[in-house]
């Protein structure tokens, strides 16, 4: 009878290494703040642009009034938009950050759960 290697032995550790790396858990106020600069940044380019290019034709841009409170193409606008695109691309890039890690962790217990009990049954075969 030939006794098998365990897992952790027979992986290369270069590939364990870029494992951990892709599975890592995300920061989640971290990737809130890069995802609301960005939506803040889009936001205000976008109502800049439109201010400057034609300011008496600001329908596309004026439906954000519908759900940014105090928004308007002006350059008051862009500190509105600026916020509260800001605080919504928080809450997506937190919540995103949060199902992905929460995921992960799920899935990784059931993995490890399922290869334990795969190992351990043959145990009282051999008692």
């Amino acid at each position: 009878m030939t006794s098998a290697a365990p897992q952790s032995e027979r992986v290369d550790p270069e590939l364990e290494s870029q494992f951990e790396l892709a599975f890592a858990p995300l920061h989640k106020r971290c990737l809130g703040q890069a995802v609301g600069a960005l939506f803040a940044v889009l936001v205000v380019s976008a109502t800049v642009l439109s201010a400057l290019r034609s300011p008496e034709r600001d329908y596309p841009m004026i439906l954000l009034r519908s759900f940014f409170p105090g928004y308007d193409v002006s350059w008051f606008g862009v500190l509105a938009g600026a916020f509260w695109s800001f605080w919504l691309g928080f809450v997506v890039g937190w919540s995103f950050a949060f199902l992905r890690n929460l995921t992960l962790a799920i899935t990784s217990f059931v993995f490890r759960a399922r290869v334990e009990l795969e190992e351990s049954r043959g145990f009282l075969d051999h008692i």
